[in-house]
């Protein structure tokens, strides 16, 4: 009497259909990266790329300014300091708010001083801060705006109130020697609204202004 044992010939046709089905799993697996690394990393980047170039070249480019002569002279987006070599504010520009970034509109140190409202230090500051633009533009140190007094968040903000900017019309309007209606007319028409007619308040460009300060006969 005989018997026949086909168990191993199962297990063997189960081990190679089991190697099959993972070459299988990964050969999808392989396929799918490729295709995803193709659409979403080389694909996707250079269609957004291209809709910026054709369509917000300005913006995507770092919303960069120009002077009268072409070069490139900062970016809408950033703030800069209109000092001296020795750090002091030049009368015959505009002047930013205060700035926390490292020594005053350091991109690479971008951020705010983290001093509370009450805290002793800042409110020193504040003081400060007020009597020097007071004194600086020759106002009383009650006419300082808020913004002139405190930094950003960031210490990179590249807009002053409209306020400040009036506040400072007399003083560079007598250090360039133009009339003080010529400048006020300037800082008005470098008003810049609302965004979307409702978010934040009417601001002027700091870098934007000088700009057309200096363009101005």
């Amino acid at each position: 009497m005989s018997t026949t044992h086909t168990a191993p010939a199962i297990s063997v046709r189960s081990g190679r259909s089991s190697r099959r089905g993972s070459l299988r799993t990964f050969g999808a697996a392989l396929r799918a990266m490729l295709v995803a690394t193709v659409v979403l990393g080389v694909g996707y980047p250079l269609l957004v790329t291209a809709i910026g170039q054709s369509v917000l070249s300005w913006q995507a480019n770092g919303s960069m300014i120009t002077d009268s002569k072409g070069a490139t002279v900062g970016s809408a987006l950033l703030g800069q300091n209109f000092t001296d070599s020795k750090g002091n504010p030049l009368r015959q520009y505009f002047q930013p708010r205060p700035s926390a970034a490292g020594k005053g509109y350091d991109g690479t140190a971008s951020g705010g001083s983290n001093l509370g409202p009450n805290n002793p230090t800042l409110v020193k500051q504040i003081d400060a801060n007020r009597a020097a633009i007071a004194a600086f533009n020759g106002v009383d140190p009650s006419q300082v705006p808020p913004d002139a007094l405190t930094a950003s968040g960031s210490g990179l903000d590249p807009d002053i109130s409209v306020a400040y900017a009036l506040l400072q019309v007399d003083r560079v309007a007598q250090a360039r020697g133009l009339s003080t209606s010529a400048v006020h007319s300037l800082v008005e028409s470098n008003v810049l609204p609302r965004d979307l007619g409702f978010l934040g308040e009417p601001r002027v460009n700091v870098l934007k202004l000088n700009l057309a300060l200096d363009a101005l006969k």
